[in-house]
């Protein structure tokens, strides 16, 4: 299935996507987006009314300007000259959508503009310009044989892959089942109550992989910000199931259901106001079926951040499940005989450079 805009503007990250590439884009369409942001925010948008009652003392407080309008910042995204649309722009904008996945807090206030029915009608016609970008091709491809899995170290501190899946699926199961008995005793049933833990839905552990370097470097949740990296060539196939779609998730946790009520009550309230049962898969179970599952960049983009619906009463989310991604569950991937590569980037910035291959 070939996405299109109105495909990719139903997920939070595809409408920060798109309102992202406006903003950098436009510096005016920037100004107005981040002013308004801010007051949207949950958080931050508070503070913004401290500042006009503030002021040095025997002075009167300096006034701030009003925000402009849901309405102006849609129809200045309306006018955009897509033009401007190049493969940088998309690429840069979808590293903003990965860099800005928040899924313990409520959503961002550029989130909260992007969702607003007139902004995401307006952002329409920039997700259609994002989808015939050559910078997209690879977004809605199927698993491919060759990955590349990366490794949060310098050249001169090499690991080994990760191995024995099964093992640390069972162990991942057991922690999981343990921290939400734990978390249903301690932890009150008001979804706003001020407490938090695990928010991801895949497991820590196992073997994750990419397909394209240096674009796999910069799309990663709930990023470090680190400056060295070393990329290892791996080969492997077999019961591969993707996710394309919201549906192809919601139906892999309804396959394998494992409940995190308790243990992601509060921070998927958060991110979704969704009250109700949650469940994620059963990592562990799901090997039993498939050797690996790749979570292609479109479906990311449209599905990733949102509370999707197993059932009546139970919902799921993907969350620290990065874009173009494949998670192997059992032991068919290797290092492959091509070099590794190693890669740099300067303190806070996004440029990789390949430094030397071994």
């Amino acid at each position: 299935m070939l996405p299109d805009a109105e495909f990719l503007l139903r997920g939070p990250r595809g409408r920060r996507l798109c309102l992202e590439l406006a903003m950098e884009a436009d510096p005016d369409i920037r100004r107005a987006a981040l002013d308004l942001g801010y007051d949207l925010d949950p958080g931050a948008g508070r503070s913004r009314v401290m500042l006009r009652l503030s002021g040095s003392p025997g002075h009167e407080p300096e006034p701030v300007p009003a925000s402009p309008t849901v309405a102006e910042v849609a129809a200045g995204i309306a006018s955009l000259n897509l033009r401007v649309v190049d493969s940088a722009l998309v690429q840069y904008s979808l590293q903003r959508s990965v860099d800005t996945a928040r899924y313990w807090q409520s959503p961002e206030g550029e989130d909260v503009l992007a969702d607003t029915d007139a902004v995401t009608a307006a952002l329409a016609h920039i997700a259609a310009r994002v989808l015939e970008s050559p910078a997209t091709h690879w977004w809605s491809q199927g698993f491919q044989p060759s990955q590349w899995a990366i490794d949060w170290r310098p050249a001169n501190d090499p690991a080994p892959l990760p191995r024995k899946p099964l093992q640390t699926l069972a162990e991942w199961a057991r922690k999981e089942r343990a921290e939400e008995a734990r978390a249903a005793w301690e932890r009150p049933k008001d979804p706003q109550a001020n407490f938090g833990g695990e928010w991801w839905s895949i497991p820590h552990g196992i073997l994750q992989t990419v397909p394209l370097i240096p674009e796999g470097l910069n799309l990663v949740e709930d990023s470090l910000g680190w400056e060295d990296a070393t990329t290892v060539p791996v080969s492997g196939t077999g019961r591969v199931l993707e996710i394309h779609t919201a549906e192809d998730w919601m139906d892999l946790c309804r396959a394998f259901p494992l409940e995190v009520t308790a243990s992601r009550r509060h921070d998927w309230f958060r991110t979704t106001a969704r009250l109700g049962r949650w469940v994620i898969p059963d990592w562990e179970l799901a090997a039993t079926e498939w050797d690996a599952v790749h979570l292609t960049v479109t479906g990311y983009l449209n599905a990733a951040g949102r509370a999707l619906t197993v059932d009546q009463d139970t919902a799921t989310v993907i969350a620290g499940w990065d874009p173009g991604s494949t998670l192997w569950l059992t032991d068919v991937a290797r290092e492959s005989g091509q070099p590794r590569q190693f890669w740099h980037r300067p303190a806070n910035q996004d440029e990789w450079t390949q430094i030397q291959t071994n």
